[in-house]
């Protein structure tokens, strides 16, 4: 993935420095951004760049001081961007808050929080877990309808409430450029007061910000940001060119990617060539509706011992029998020895190479040693495994039952359907996996005085990988999935044992 020349590192747990690509300039588009693509490649109209720029000056001095008086109350004597230095193991350093508390909203049935408005145009929608454990959330800006028909003050307030209820989790943001215009762009005006609404609560958790298919306006924009913008959150931005440069963080079939925006990428793709695209099979595979990773050419492990992204009924069958995958037995293990007491377990990542190591020892057969890891590494090696399995846990054929049990207005109900829906209906691998991780994660929410993983954090981390859609989800259907979630931690004895 091409990165910004300045900012070539990017806190996904690595400290390569990324492969540098030849960015194309895109052309200007003389469309409104809502016709059909013409054969040519059709670009980005640009927008005017017409804005008062009263007030940087003095937003950045803030910044700083901001960051110097932390440094002083930490004992720290290095200048003001020594915090966001890059640690042995490859992190950016983020001086995480002693206490992580609990989500600052609650998530109840109707998670558009009276946004329902705003929430169908589908601008902002979260996407799961990236490859390394952290919340993907999308903001498409092809979906922005025109400025007039939109009141901007209340977006920035649906944007709040969304990344309300996963800021306090590591998380990563997708912003897919392609459809701004002058029609439907905001004023810079509101960016500035979005920027300044977005505090420390909300980038310190940010692990990394994709903005996919830059434009000169994009870096514009950037230039009159970065005095604003701290060394440590700049590095955090990166500029994505084309598609298949996500995939190596993203899971591409669940990652919601307008067409549109699809479409235009093909013919980037098809003008430019990018080396490592089309013609290199062994990278990836590109069609015109999605991005898939292609199959390996040659064969790098044994099935009998490979686990991730194989069927549960498969694992079964290569382990004596046994329905649980031995994967999920280790780790398992592993923290209720180690992690039970750690603060904010399953809501950190982990260092992105040693997760991919510890992925390719299991699939190989290697033995693999979680003491010699930090204790993060297994809890996003388990919701790594549960997150890419072919069908979810919970599967698609109960998505539409899963979603619609948290409606029920009574408590009782909500129990007593569940109980029928895993009892009756969920096949039986899939139960008893179910059941193992679930018994789990109520050990885990009864330490939750020490590591503050409530039902209701834990719900948050956890449902979207126990259940999605073959399409997409809604932010709306993710609301209910936490909350049948957090259905499955309180009443595990009535739903699993009595």
């Amino acid at each position: 993935m091409a990165g910004n020349e300045e900012h070539p590192l990017i806190d996904d747990g690595t400290d390569e420095r990324l492969e540098e690509r030849y960015i194309p300039e895109v052309p200007k588009d003389s469309s409104d951004g809502d016709s059909d693509f013409e054969p040519e490649l059709a670009g980005m109209e640009e927008p005017e760049l017409e804005f008062d720029e009263t007030g940087l000056e003095l937003a950045a001095e803030r910044e700083l001081e901001a960051d110097e008086e932390e440094l002083r109350q930490e004992g720290g004597d290095k200048g003001p961007f020594r915090s966001g230095a890059i640690t042995p193991d490859g992190l950016i350093d983020e001086d995480f808050e002693e206490e992580l508390g609990s989500p600052s909203q609650e998530v109840a049935n109707d998670i558009d929080g009276g946004f329902a408005d705003i929430a169908r145009l589908g601008i902002v929608q979260v996407a799961g877990d990236d490859h390394y454990g952290r919340k993907v959330i999308v903001f498409s800006a092809c979906r922005l309808p025109p400025s007039k028909d939109l009141d901007h003050k209340r977006l920035l307030k649906y944007l709040k409430h969304t990344l309300d209820q996963y800021v306090e989790n590591d998380y990563t943001l997708v912003y897919f450029h392609f459809g701004l215009n002058s029609k439907n762009k905001p004023s810079f005006g509101w960016l500035r007061e979005a920027y300044r609404e977005f505090d420390r609560k909300y980038k310190k958790n940010l692990k990394a910000l994709y903005l996919v298919h830059p434009t000169n306006f994009i870096k514009f924009l950037w230039g009159l940001f970065k005095p604003l913008i701290s060394v440590k959150f700049g590095r955090k931005i990166m500029y994505v060119n084309y598609l298949f440069e996500l995939q190596e963080h993203m899971h591409f079939e669940q990652l919601p990617i307008p067409q549109r925006v699809k479409d235009y990428d093909q013919l980037l793709i098809q003008r430019y060539r990018p080396r490592g695209s089309i013609n290199n099979h062994d990278v990836h595979v590109l069609t015109k509706n999605k991005v898939t990773p292609a199959q390996p050419t040659s064969q790098f492990y044994d099935d009998a011992y490979k686990q991730f992204g194989l069927p549960l009924n498969v694992i079964r069958a290569n382990n004596n029998d046994d329905p649980i995958p031995p994967i999920v037995q280790m780790t398992i293990k592993h923290l209720k020895d180690h992690g039970l007491d750690t603060e904010g377990i399953f809501r950190r990542s982990a260092n992105a190479s040693t997760v991919k190591t510890v992925q390719l020892k299991f699939n190989t057969g290697e033995p693999v040693n979680f003491r010699e890891h930090d204790i993060h590494v297994p809890a996003v090696i388990l919701k790594t495994f549960l997150r890419e399995l072919p069908e979810p846990i919970l599967t698609f054929d109960l998505y539409d039952a899963v979603i619609r049990i948290p409606s029920f207005s009574e408590p009782k109900k909500r129990v007593t359907e569940t109980r029928r829906l895993i009892v009756d209906e969920l096949p039986d691998d899939n139960y008893e996996v179910l059941k193992y991780v679930i018994s789990f994660l109520t050990m885990v929410k009864e330490n939750s005085e020490k590591n503050k993983m409530t039902s209701q954090n834990l719900a948050i981390v956890f449902g979207p990988n126990l259940i999605w859609p073959r399409s997409q989800a809604s932010l709306t259907a993710m609301g209910h999935i936490n909350a049948f979630t957090k259905l499955l931690l309180d009443y595990y004895e009535e739903i699993f044992v009595k």
